[in-house]
């Protein structure tokens, strides 16, 4: 990721000390690498937006965010029609440290209320004292949770972010580690290394990861198991199914239904 597009967006309502926006990204839509003077909270309350940083990228289902702290070069892509809302804060307005690094956030049922709130407040107009009430309490009610597997880290190796890279914009590719070894100039050997020194796994586990990923934009709209399935390089339903759950812990079918009653 450069820094050459990464210059600062003006800040929001500079003269409060949180202010939310909303925004309405099509499918496809490609926000290029920025940066911000406030820290983020970016969360979707419809659609799958993937956030990314030079580090790696998180996919955002509903009832999940991203704090993305100020000054860190970010990018955006929707992964289907989102409805985004991205709170701006200014660290100072904290009463407690903030993360440093980005880091993955449960959305409760009381913080979306939350964040819907302030997202209707005017930003021409400072907030009053139930605003103020509000704006106080969304702090304290945010959950910080690792990354876990909505996380999909970038690594550094030239040749192996090119094979990632490649299997991220199309998650059903089929070549093998000896094929995609043809790809980057590298030994399927020197691959298989590469895997192991920059994820802890190997080939196969990562692509599970990324099909699994890639998956979640679809099911949440509703496209049929067997079509997902079968566009990610799968044979049957079951198979795609079986993968899944080893990834992301549930069953494509419950996967939306469960995180929904969190």
């Amino acid at each position: 990721m450069t820094s050459k597009s990464a210059d600062p967006i003006e800040d929001p309502a500079p003269h409060r000390g949180i202010v939310g926006l909303p925004k309405e990204y099509p499918a496809g839509f490609h926000l290029p690498p920025h940066m911000h003077e406030r820290a983020q909270l970016i969360y979707a309350i419809g659609g799958v937006m993937e956030v990314a940083t030079a580090e790696g990228l998180w996919l955002l289902p509903p009832q999940r965010a991203v704090w993305m702290p100020a000054g860190i070069t970010h990018e955006m892509r929707a992964r289907g029609n989102v409805s985004l809302r991205t709170l701006y804060i200014v660290g100072e307005v904290c009463p407690f440290p903030l993360p440093t690094k980005p880091q993955r956030i449960r959305v409760s049922p009381l913080l979306r209320e939350l964040i819907l709130r302030v997202v209707q407040m005017p930003e021409d107009e400072m907030p009053d004292a139930h605003a103020r009430r509000v704006l106080d309490l969304i702090l304290y009610e945010i959950t910080w949770e690792a990354d876990g597997v909505l996380y999909l880290p970038m690594p550094r190796d030239k040749r192996l972010a090119a094979i990632c890279r490649a299997l991220i914009d199309e998650p059903g590719d089929v070549r093998s580690l000896k094929e995609w070894a043809e790809f980057s100039g590298a030994s399927s050997r020197t691959l298989a290394r590469l895997f192991k020194r920059e994820f802890g796994s190997n080939f196969l586990l990562w692509r599970n990861q990324v099909r699994a990923l890639s998956a979640l934009p679809r099911l949440a709209a509703g496209e049929a198991v067997g079509i997902v399935a079968a566009d990610l390089g799968y044979d049957t339903p079951g198979a795609f199914a079986t993968m899944f759950r080893q990834i992301m812990g549930e069953k494509p079918s419950r996967y939306f239904h469960k995180n929904a009653e969190i």
